[in-house]
């Protein structure tokens, strides 16, 4: 399982300029409540924002969380 803090690095290592918050939501680390803004968002839809984020993730995705 990953920490929030681990999560956060990996958004932060794909969007640098990001301002990410990130929450344990149950304290045993297979809830996440993600919160992310970035300029990089700027004219992208919902889905597209979620897909950025997402495949800031994606290996984590595939088993860690």
């Amino acid at each position: 399982m990953m920490t929030p803090e681990e999560i956060r690095s990996r958004i932060l290592e794909a969007m640098p300029d990001a301002q990410v918050e990130v929450q344990d939501l149950t304290g045993g680390g297979d809830h996440f409540q993600v919160t992310v803004v970035s300029s990089g968002f700027e004219g992208k839809s919902l889905l597209e924002r979620h897909r950025l984020v997402n495949a800031a993730l994606e290996e984590e995705m595939k088993g860690k969380i």
